[in-house]
C-alpha cells in the first residue's frame, strides 16, 4: 500500500519561514515525480511545486517562485522536502503531497498518489 506522509505544518508569522517534508513508503519511488500542492479555504487544490525522479526537473507556481524551494534527498529518494520562506498569509493553506509519472505532468494535475496534508497557517 502506497502511502505519502506529510510533516512540519504549523503557525508562522508573515515573513516567517517553514519547512515541509514528505516520507513516501510502499513502494519506490525512485522513477516517480513528487510535489506539493496546496488548498486554501473555499478554494481549488492548486499545484505549488514539482520535482522529477532524478531532482534534475524543478517547476514551481508563479506564486511561489523565489519564495519556495522543493528538494529531493539524494540518499533518500523517497522523501521530499519544500522549503518556505517570505511567507504572506495568502500561503495559508493544506499543504498536499503528490506523486505523479513525470514533473511537469504532475504540475498540470497528473497526480498518482496524494498525501493527507498539512496545514499551514501564516498570521499577518
Amino acid at each position: 500500500q502506497v502511502r505519502l506522509v506529510e510533516s512540519g505544518g504549523g503557525l508562522v508569522q508573515a515573513g516567517g519561514s517553514l519547512s515541509l517534508s514528505c516520507a513516501a513508503s510502499g513502494r519506490t519511488f525512485s522513477g516517480y515525480a513528487m510535489g506539493w500542492f496546496r488548498q486554501a479555504p473555499g478554494k481549488e487544490r492548486e499545484f505549488v511545486a514539482t520535482v522529477s525522479g532524478t531532482g534534475s526537473m524543478i517547476h514551481y507556481a508563479d506564486s511561489v517562485k523565489g519564495r519556495f524551494i522543493i528538494s529531493r534527498a539524494n540518499a533518500d529518494e523517497n522523501t521530499v522536502y519544500l522549503q518556505m520562506n517570505s511567507l504572506k498569509p495568502e500561503d495559508t493553506a493544506v499543504y498536499y503531497c503528490a506523486a505523479g509519472p513525470t514533473a511537469a505532468s504532475l504540475s498540470r494535475g497528473s497526480v498518482r498518489d496524494w498525501g493527507h496534508g498539512t496545514q499551514v497557517t501564516v498570521s499577518s
